[in-house]
């Protein structure tokens, strides 16, 4: 397979830049599933010893993987503890 992707870049150099923006895509949606999979608080590895992990955030933590205009550190508690 990957022999006859080198041949058609060979033959056709045009294809060249579909099959990088492609695998930077793929890539890059696999990295972001793995970055979610391991530090988004909605998902619970470790069912046992912590099976809510989203009541032990703090107002400070940041947990989104990107925020516009937001200082974290500046943000008071709102809700009970638990």
């Amino acid at each position: 397979m990957l022999c006859q992707i080198i041949i058609q870049t060979k033959r056709h150099p045009s294809l060249i830049p579909i099959f990088i923006f492609t695998g930077v895509g793929g890539t890059g949606a696999a990295l972001y599933v793995l970055h979610l999979a391991l530090f988004n608080p909605d998902v619970s590895w470790n069912g046992k010893n912590n099976p809510e992990p989203w009541n032990k955030l703090g107002p400070i933590d940041q947990y989104k993987f990107y925020s516009v205009n937001v200082d974290y550190s500046q943000l008071k508690k709102e809700g009970p503890d638990f």
